[in-house]
């Protein structure tokens, strides 16, 4: 027995503790352990010389070969005099796990990779276990200290499940991962983060880059009164385009016989005014210039278009807020309606515009996080809630680099 023993301590290395003893059946192997230390650790770090009962647990670790491992234990509770009575912490598990390190970090690793349908097929335990060891050592692992530094922040929603389930995602543009979730989309899932923060950290963010979402901007003036907000330039060009189609739909609805234009062109001819103009094919780019010679309000309003992309290229940003200023002019004075209204729109958004030219700063970041999380909640064949979804971001895009535990 004391050659199995010895055997086993070599194979599995379980830290601060040694093999007493080994029970070997058809589907599983039982090791029992002895703590290296005489002193109970209490989960606050508190160490105490005695405890006063115990019983028998079990924790599921990596398997041996073709049997499930157990590894067996007399857990003791303590009277720790900080927190009073508590059960003492092993050093093969987290607080209050019923699995041991590795067998979790193993799941967080397969977890970051594949769906979780897959990990337990894999790993021998049920989906509800790996949804459970993900969420609780998310919490575990994410590290408050990623709200200690941060100054240029973006803030984007998406949707995560229909009808109208939303998450608002927080990123930071230094390291470009994801620092907080909330449930929602409106004024209250941003200003529940700002909260979260200290006088310090809310001082120290000098920049936050959005869509135009008012209610996103209504709570970012009110908690953070001294920070630059910025409007995305891909969110500008998008109301720009939108402004076009509204120009070239109604030019269609009432002249279409002057174009000449089956449906399949008619579609072809929206595409191709929306793409920038260096990007066109021979053949759209003729369907472009025929169009807007055609047609005044459409030439007009392509022309505006693709000046206005020209504002987000400028070498020297100082150039920018007069170019801005004298864009909204002859938007306002060209009497196409949407281009008045989307005039309008620029001016109320003037500041957050220049303000992301001069710095340098988009929403870039939190779209392609956005696309992440896309392709995470369909890899899980979707999530039913906000705190499943929430723990899988987090594994995947907040930083955490869960290790195998054969990796040294």
């Amino acid at each position: 027995m004391r050659f199995i023993s010895t055997a086993f301590n070599r194979l599995l290395q379980i830290p601060g503790a040694s093999v007493t003893d080994v029970v070997i059946t058809e589907r599983e192997v039982e090791v029992t352990l002895r703590p290296s230390s005489r002193l109970l650790q209490c989960p606050c770090g508190q160490r105490v010389r005695g405890g006063y009962d115990r019983r028998r647990r079990r924790w599921r670790h990596l398997d041996l070969a073709s049997r499930k491992l157990w590894l067996v234990y007399d857990i003791r509770r303590l009277n720790c005099p900080n927190c009073g009575v508590r059960t003492e912490q092993v050093p093969w598990s987290r607080p209050g796990a019923r699995h041991t390190r590795d067998f979790e970090d193993t799941v967080l690793w397969l977890a970051r990779r594949t769906d979780r349908t897959s990990v337990a097929t894999l790993l021998r335990c049920a989906w509800e276990t790996v949804t459970a060891i993900i969420n609780r050592t998310v919490e575990e692992l994410l590290d408050e200290r990623r709200l200690g530094e941060i100054y240029r922040i973006g803030v984007d929603e998406i949707c995560y499940r229909h009808p109208h389930k939303y998450l608002t995602i927080i990123g930071d543009h230094a390291t470009g991962t994801v620092i907080d979730i909330h449930p929602g989309r409106g004024v209250d899932s941003l200003t529940t983060f700002y909260d979260k923060l200290t006088a310090e950290q809310r001082a120290d963010i000098e920049a936050v880059s959005m869509d135009g979402s008012t209610a996103f901007r209504s709570a970012t003036e009110d908690k953070l009164p001294g920070a630059t907000i910025c409007y995305d330039p891909f969110h500008v060009m998008q109301w720009t385009n939108r402004a076009l189609d509204e120009v070239f739909a109604a030019a269609m609805a009432t002249n279409r016989a002057d174009f000449n234009l089956s449906s399949g062109q008619w579609r072809k001819a929206r595409t191709a005014l929306r793409t920038g103009a260096e990007r066109l094919n021979p053949t759209r780019g003729h369907l472009v210039r025929t169009i807007t010679a055609q047609n005044h309000a459409i030439g007009t309003a392509w022309r505006m278009k693709e000046q206005l992309r020209q504002l987000f290229r400028i070498a020297d940003p100082t150039r920018a807020p007069r170019y801005l200023r004298r864009w909204i002019q002859r938007a306002a004075a060209s009497g196409i309606r949407p281009l008045v209204q989307l005039a309008r729109r620029l001016e109320l958004h003037f500041d957050g515009i220049i303000a992301t030219i001069e710095l340098g700063i988009s929403n870039a970041l939190i779209e392609g996080i956005n696309a992440k999380i896309r392709l995470i909640n369909a890899r899980g064949y979707g999530h039913h809630s906000a705190e499943a979804l929430t723990s899988m971001i987090y594994l995947c895009l907040g930083g955490l680099n869960p290790k195998l535990p054969t990796k040294t």
